[in-house]
């Protein structure tokens, strides 16, 4: 069995340290920092995105001004980990997981570096047998490249992949895998809109999920 997670919003509430960062960076250059609900809403298609967002909305968008701010905040990502919190119960399932005999990996569009500080810093980083990036490949999720070179990297075996949002469902449906979705992360829309196999908000039940998806005894995708 090979359970594949996102990261930002699905093992670790990284918000409030995505938001410091950035806020640090904007105030750097004179700009007005955003408020957390806002950067929180960015989350999801990795760092790029995030800071061509953010000038978006402050009418700032420049293509040097994003390169600079970009580098900037990922430098950033490296200093105060501690504002990145696991979710409850996530380590223990991990724990859990692990003791099944499950092989576990990271797909994010967290730029690597910033990935596996805050692995490092939590004590994670050896329970996963793949890590990959957003810059780790040439493309980001919803591409489904990354989340295939985090499962060549874990063995042969069912797979199942969890993850908050809806960057997650498309890369799940491109990949053909069965997405368990997290209900307490940073999802935009609806639940009954985003395609997923089966929602937990409560990591308890991840490992019997998982468990459940390698057996063969799943479901429809739900909407």
């Amino acid at each position: 069995m090979i359970v594949i997670f996102d990261l930002d919003g699905t093992l670790i509430d990284s918000a409030p340290h995505i938001h410091w960062a950035t806020s640090q960076a904007l105030k750097a250059r004179g700009l007005a920092p955003l408020d957390l609900p806002q950067i929180k809403s960015f989350v999801g298609r990795g760092l790029p995105n995030l800071v061509a967002q953010v000038l978006d909305r402050l009418g700032a968008a420049d293509p040097v001004l994003a390169a600079d701010l970009t580098a900037e905040i990922e430098a950033l990502y490296l200093e105060r980990l501690e504002l990145n919190i696991p979710y409850p119960g996530a380590i223990d399932a991990l724990d859990r997981l692990t003791e099944m005999g499950a092989s576990l990996g990271i797909c994010t569009n967290k730029p690597i570096a910033p990935t596996r500080a805050v692995l490092d810093h939590l004590g994670l980083t050896t329970r996963f047998s793949s890590i990959i990036g957003g810059d780790s490949l040439p493309v980001r999720k919803p591409d489904p490249a990354p989340l295939r070179a985090a499962i060549a990297a874990c063995g042969a075996g069912p797979v199942a992949y969890v993850g908050d949002s809806e960057v997650d469902a498309e890369t799940a449906h491109a990949a053909g895998l069965p997405f368990l979705l997290y209900t307490e992360g940073y999802r935009k829309t609806p639940l009954d809109t985003l395609p997923h196999s089966a929602a937990f908000s409560d990591y308890a039940e991840l490992p019997e999920l998982a468990a459940r998806f390698a057996a063969g005894r799943t479901s429809s995708p739900q909407r």
